[in-house]
């Protein structure tokens, strides 16, 4: 009698990706986002203040239909002066928390509120990323422990 040998197919051989969504705030307890002053207190609130003026951090509000915070995506941690945030996994984060809207977020260890050409091109590259997954790119922030600067406060989004 021949015996049959079972050949595992090649895409047996790959990682199982699953998507799951799961949260323990109630929707009303979420934070409510609607100007950029509510978005700055929000991320004091998640910043830590002993690293402000210390290291360059990005981060990221992931927003509801209803302008709720359903989550914070901390996307990277830098130097004094930048931090290197990757728009796919800002991008993979709000796709995942199921957000239709995100406000990025990083500090000026100088106090600084003025934003660098790199911020600009940043900002401009996960907005148009952000649009082909129907995910709008509500405002950037530049986070000090004093004030804040809101790109779309001054008309650059």
């Amino acid at each position: 009698m021949e015996q049959i040998t079972m050949i595992q197919p090649d895409w047996s051989k790959v990682a199982e990706v699953e998507l799951v969504y799961k949260t323990k705030v109630k929707a009303s307890d979420r934070p409510l986002i609607k100007t950029s002053k509510d978005c700055y207190q929000t991320f004091l609130k998640v910043w830590d203040e002993n690293k402000m003026e210390m290291q360059e951090e990005f981060k990221v509000l992931l927003i509801n239909r209803a302008n709720r915070v359903t989550g914070v995506y901390e996307a990277s941690a830098g130097g004094i002066t930048g931090t290197v945030a990757d728009p796919r996994l800002i991008l993979a984060a709000a796709i995942k928390g199921l957000a239709v809207g995100i406000v990025l977020a990083h500090n000026h260890p100088s106090g600084n509120l003025k934003p660098s050409l790199a911020d600009d091109q940043l900002t401009a590259k996960i907005k148009t990323a952000a649009s082909y997954h129907d995910i709008r790119v509500l405002d950037h922030i530049i986070v000090t422990a004093d004030a804040y600067y809101s790109f779309a406060d001054e008309g650059l989004l």
